[in-house]
């Protein structure tokens, strides 16, 4: 059975490990380059070529990182789904069956070939990308941000191995190829929205804290309303789940005329004004410490994902037809 799952799948690991050995080319050099930047040999008076060093690099990673957080969908689409429905349509699984192969063994083996190589190539993947990225990360400390969260260490080798999984137990379910593709696709796709947004924030209880509203804080927020809310804050390392509208120093809300007085100056000297009303922000958010535990949690959510699909596939393989 070993040996047939790798006939099998053969085709599709030849065209993996083109692309694995052509993306691992590109990561090498793409972190040897950014380790030659002029601020990584920097040892004083830094800051300057700090912000020299996000601006130039910040938008190339964001681009391979989205290539990173595209694979597993990749992944359960072209892996996942056509392993057990090309079967069925092919009418091949027929044949093993009758060589008294029986069908837990034949649902378990293939699993276990193919979700080996997803775990093999989403790692590698990961591993060279978080290398790469390591120099930029470090000063930008935006690794733990929803973003990032999900392309960086173990967290997508977890999702890649869900997603196949997943493709895999949708295929045995409908038992068309391209059907199977297509909703793969599309669960996938909702749940990178849904973990991020509503679970991640919440595998522990964030802490608390107040940010003063500094010009340099005011000036690096994305949306300032007009009913003193905003969108945008950020503390360093972490991971904010959500922020205050601005509060006075009373801990009321901040005086909305003086407030609409700073928000309605010149972009330049906005920020300070709304420093000056002595305002601050109560924020709540998961420190950088929690980052590995995060990563451990996340890793341990999408292999029970797993886990329970590939239950649910072997129970409906035993008690479906042929």
């Amino acid at each position: 059975m070993i040996w047939l799952s790798w006939r099998q799948f053969r085709g599709q690991a030849i065209v993996a490990l083109v692309a694995l050995g052509v993306t691992s080319a590109a990561l090498i050099t793409l972190g040897t380059t950014i380790r030659q930047d002029p601020y990584v040999r920097c040892t004083e008076n830094c800051a300057s070529l700090a912000a020299e060093f996000q601006d130039k690099w910040v938008n190339l990673l964001y681009f391979v990182d989205a290539g990173l957080l595209v694979l597993p969908v990749l992944i359960g689409i072209f892996w996942g789904a056509p392993l057990v429905a090309r079967e069925w349509e092919a009418g091949t699984h027929r044949l093993v069956w009758n060589q008294s192969v029986t069908r837990a063994r034949w649902l378990t083996v293939k699993l276990l070939v193919v979700g080996a190589g997803c775990v093999a190539v989403s790692s590698v993947f990961s591993l060279l990308l978080t290398w790469a990225a390591s120099p930029y990360d470090e000063v930008a400390g935006d690794r733990f941000t929803r973003l990032l969260f999900g392309v960086r260490n173990l967290a997508p080798v977890g999702y890649a191995v869900f997603a196949f999984t997943l493709g895999a137990c949708l295929g045995l379910l409908l038992r068309r190829t391209v059907r199977t593709m297509a909703l793969a696709g599309l669960v996938l796709i909702v749940v990178q929205i849904l973990v991020p947004t509503l679970l991640r924030p919440h595998y522990l209880t964030p802490e608390n804290r107040a940010v003063p509203m500094t010009a340099e804080v005011v000036a690096n927020l994305r949306f300032l309303g007009s009913d003193a809310d905003i969108s945008g804050l950020t503390v360093p390392g972490a991971m904010v789940v959500s922020t205050s509208r601005i509060l006075g120093p009373s801990g009321g809300l901040v005086d909305l005329d003086r407030y609409h007085a700073c928000v309605s100056r010149s972009p330049e000297t906005a920020p300070a004004c709304i420093a000056a009303l002595g305002a601050h922000v109560d924020v709540a958010y998961h420190p950088a410490s929690r980052y590995w535990l995060f990563q451990l949690l996340e890793l341990a959510l999408y292999l029970v994902a797993a886990a329970l699909l590939a239950t649910v596939s072997a129970l409906r393989l035993r008690r479906g037809g042929q």
